[in-house]
Formats: structure tokens, sequence, C-alpha cells
């Protein structure tokens, strides 16, 4: 009968447990807030309208916001959050989410359609990963020599090296020991991230499922390795 109960008492618990990781209410990853001071969230029209007066009394430094996906589509967000983001004088960039199965130049000049230059902004971002992208036929060697091209095409219009966001995964199969020159944001909701080769990351989204004032349900968050964003310019 002890038993019983004590293995009731482990299934509860496990059951709260994954409830409240799953609602973002506890997490794997608290960064030492000395160590790396410069909190900040990237966006897309997922988040939903923003409550930027709210969200002003979190200690964001600055907001990456998805401005395009693939070779035509645009974040409806964007405007409306690049504009309240700079008015709120956060540090602000934009980001693509790369479609594996679309052409790397196409999908460069989509983005360079929709975000500004200025020499006050985030460098430009790609999103790398499997997750909800499209299948292809490329090879290893196409999909680098596209993604190569995205990147030289970005660099050359907005006179800044691009982010390269990534998770584990995608990271592991195509970008070990690739595109060396270009800073890293690499996902990591587990655990603090040790690249495989020891190149350094400069940005960690260290959370999936954060809660902020001012936002409506779930938001990732992010942490740069060091003290200065001049780390990224």
């Amino acid at each position: 009968m002890k038993l019983i109960l004590v293995l009731a008492i482990v299934i509860l618990l496990g059951l709260l447990l994954g409830f409240l990781f799953y609602n973002g209410r506890i997490r794997f990853n608290y960064p030492n807030k000395d160590e790396f001071p410069l909190l900040g969230i990237d966006i897309s029209h997922h988040q939903g309208k923003v409550r930027w007066e709210e969200l002003r009394t979190e200690k964001i430094s600055f907001v990456i916001i998805k401005a395009t996906e693939g070779a035509d589509y645009k974040d409806s967000k964007f405007t409306d959050n690049w504009a309240a983001s700079k008015k709120e004088n956060y540090k602000t960039g934009a980001y693509h989410f790369y479609r594996l199965c679309k052409v790397g130049k196409e999908q460069a000049e989509n983005f360079i359609s929709v975000v500004p230059r200025g020499d006050e902004n985030l460098p430009p971002a790609v999103d790398l990963e499997f997750g909800g992208n499209c299948k292809t036929s490329k090879s290893k060697v196409e999909t680098l020599a596209e993604i190569q091209e995205f990147l030289k095409i970005l660099e050359d219009h907005y006179q800044k090296k691009p982010i390269i966001y990534a998770t584990n995964e995608f990271y592991e199969e195509f970008l070990l020991n690739e595109f060396k020159e270009y800073p890293i944001w690499i996902r990591n909701i587990y655990k603090r991230p040790k690249l495989e080769e020891g190149r350094n990351w400069f940005i960690w989204q260290f959370a999936n499922r954060g809660h902020l004032h001012g936002i409506h349900g779930f938001v990732d968050l992010n942490v740069i390795h060091g003290k200065s964003m001049e780390i990224l310019q």
C-alpha cells in the first residue's frame, strides 16, 4: 500500500512539473544576471499586439523582430513592432525565417524589401532550423551555397555581418565548422550552450516559453554573451 502511495505521489509530482514546464512557469535555464545582464526577446505575429507600455516594466535591452519568411512572406506585425521597438529605444533588429526549399537569393531580396538600413540597428539575422521548414531535394553542399549567397547579399546591403540563429540539430548537421566569420545565436532551452568545435556563441536563446508583462502568451528569451551590444556591431 505504501509503495502504491509513493508511486502515486511521484507520478503526480511528475505531472505537475511537466505542466509547469510546458506552461513556462518553471524552466531549465536561469542565466546569471551579473554574467548576462543584457536580456532580449524575439517576437513575431505570434505574440499578437504587444503592450509596449507594460513591457517597459521588464528589463529588456534588445528586441529582434520577425520580418520575412521564404521568398515572399512578410510578417503582418513587423512594421508595427519595428516602429514601437524603436520608439521605446530598444536596440532593435530583424530576422528572416529561412525556407530550405526556396532560393537563397530570392529570400535575401524579400528581407531587404522590408527591413530598413540603419547604423543603430542590430545586424540582420537568419533563422536556420528544421522545425516548421519545408522539404527539399537540395544536397547539403547546395543548401550551404545558397545560405552563403543569402548571407553575402545581406552583408553587402546592410554593411554588417548577419547573425545566424540555429537550433542544436541544425547546427550539428549543417553549420559545424561552417560560416565561422558570422556570429552565432544558438537555441538551447535545457542548458548553457557549448558549441562542439569550441566556437563562441553571441546570443543564447535560453527559453521559448517565457512570460513578460505586455505580451500575451509565450515569448522567446535571449541573452547576449557579454555585457555590451558592441559585440554584435
